[in-house]
């Protein structure tokens, strides 16, 4: 390994790895100047694409090792929170302590922490270059009541409140009743969700029923709508999104945030791929970023034929390269539901002057807890089926990483600069057609953001990709 020199030892500059060839219910770098290994992730963080850019856009996070599961929904609900509720699927009847109320804020935390991101490069000068070789527990459990008779074939099984929720775990032996019943109960749910019901019934699956209770949320002093958490035990690794689709205005997007101990999660009924990552954009597109994100999913979604599940970050959760947020606390992954972690397996997060660019792994080796982000745009013709999920034994790091590079600009005569400078038009050609392959933006409109003109804006070598990319 070639030592580095100790002016730069510590420089802010990111040291990159070398690589040697990732509601239920409402709801590349090309380097300019090759190194003989390529660079891997790093770069100084500039934005993150989080749900915030994406409307209708859910959240919910699935802790899964062995049959044990615990799901964390965040409402995406608009309108009077006393005309919310939601209709769950579970496997089983739940008792109050498998009931909780989490914070926001820790599904934010986590959002963040796996959104998407753009980083950014800075080149150095040519004739000075150094050359590098890089070698909370939820609440006791309680006998659950014994089920009441309810009408129309439906049971209730089992009601609680639960922080300013009510809640009701139904049984049914029908469709149609269950859905006259929750109608009749002030259950707003889609109508002629009945076939949807049906299948679920004969699956032997009861049904989580929460709503707000007005007079407990003021008691509590809340505002807003806090997410619901349920343990449960079950073969079946699935999420639910069937019902959501019976009446909904067009495609709904979800975010899956998938916490286990062995790897990366993917969908075993529908195609699940990684978004196209590590590509050079121009640098303008820092201040479009979310405007590119959105049109970027959209476009690769129409690509993929509108029916696959995107990865967009698979990662061990105890570091981050670089960081969109902090990884998640010991005590913030034992409130999503790890049930392995214990709240003292803590790591301590380097200075914030470096947390912009990265935390390295933990001594001793990764973190038993790995996060999968998992983003499905769903409609009821392409999503006929809720979604079955597979955990793998693959650890391998990705994340959707967008790079932004600056051009140096300094007057430094030799022939590297010389090189340098005849090579930027073909790269800033190069950054055009990455942005408009990924989001379908129009090729001529991107060379005149960019500023490019004339010559700089073709090549004859390459006249071909003027062809079809417009």
């Amino acid at each position: 390994m070639t030592a580095i020199p100790s002016s730069l030892e510590n420089s802010t500059e990111p040291r990159c790895t070398p690589v040697k060839t990732a509601l239920i219910l409402t709801a590349w770098m090309i380097p300019l100047l090759t190194p003989s290994v390529a660079e891997a992730f790093c770069g100084f963080y500039v934005a993150r694409a989080d749900t915030k850019l994406f409307n209708e856009a859910s959240k919910v996070v699935m802790v899964r090792d062995d049959d044990r599961t615990v799901v964390t929904m965040v409402s995406d609900f608009h309108g009077a929170q006393k005309e919310f509720a939601v209709v769950v699927p579970v496997p089983e009847v739940l008792e109050r302590g498998q009931i909780h109320v989490t914070s926001n804020s820790i599904v934010d935390h986590l959002d963040a922490y796996t959104a998407p991101r753009l980083v950014e490069y800075h080149d150095k000068d040519p004739c000075a270059l150094l050359r590098y070789d890089f070698d909370k527990a939820g609440p006791a459990l309680q006998a659950a009541p014994a089920p009441t008779p309810a009408g129309h074939g439906v049971t209730i099984e089992a009601k609680y409140t639960v922080g300013e929720y009510d809640i009701l775990i139904l049984s049914a032996r029908e469709s149609t009743g269950l859905e006259t019943w929750l109608h009749e109960n002030g259950y707003r749910i889609p109508d002629g969700a009945s076939q949807v019901l049906g299948s679920y019934i004969k699956g032997g699956m009861k049904f989580f029923v929460a709503k707000v209770n007005m007079e407990e949320q003021s008691r509590l002093g809340y505002t807003f709508l806090r997410p619901l958490q349920m343990a449960f035990e079950s073969p079946k690794f699935m999420l639910p999104i069937r019902l959501g689709m019976v009446n909904a205005k067009g495609p709904q997007d979800m975010v899956a945030l998938m916490l286990t101990r062995s790897g990366r999660v993917e969908t075993t009924n529908y195609r699940t791929v990684k978004l196209p990552t590590g590509m050079e954009l121009p640098v303008y597109v820092q201040y479009e970023f979310d405007d590119f994100y959105r049109d970027m999913f959209s476009h690769q979604w129409e690509k993929q034929g509108r029916s696959t599940v995107f990865i967009e970050y698979a990662w061990d959760m105890g570091w981050c390269d670089p960081c969109a947020a902090d990884p998640l606390s010991a005590a913030e992954l034992r409130e999503l539901g790890v049930f392995w972690m214990e709240p003292s397996d803590s790591i301590a997060p380097l200075p914030s002057s470096s947390r912009r660019t990265r935390i390295r792994p933990p001594q001793g080796g990764a973190r038993d807890v790995f996060v999968t982000r998992l983003h499905v745009r769903y409609e009821a013709d392409k999503f006929p089926e809720d979604l079955l999920f597979l955990e793998t034994g693959d650890r391998t790091n990705f994340q959707g990483r967008y790079v932004l590079r600056h051009r140096w600009t300094g007057s430094s005569d030799c022939p590297a600069a010389e090189e340098y400078r005849e090579s930027l038009p073909a790269r800033l050609r190069a950054e055009a057609e990455n942005l408009a392959s990924l989001t379908g933006w129009n090729l001529d409109d991107i060379h005149k953001r960019m500023g490019l003109t004339g010559s700089e804006a073709t090549s004859e070598s390459r006249w071909w990709q003027r062809l079809w990319n417009r």
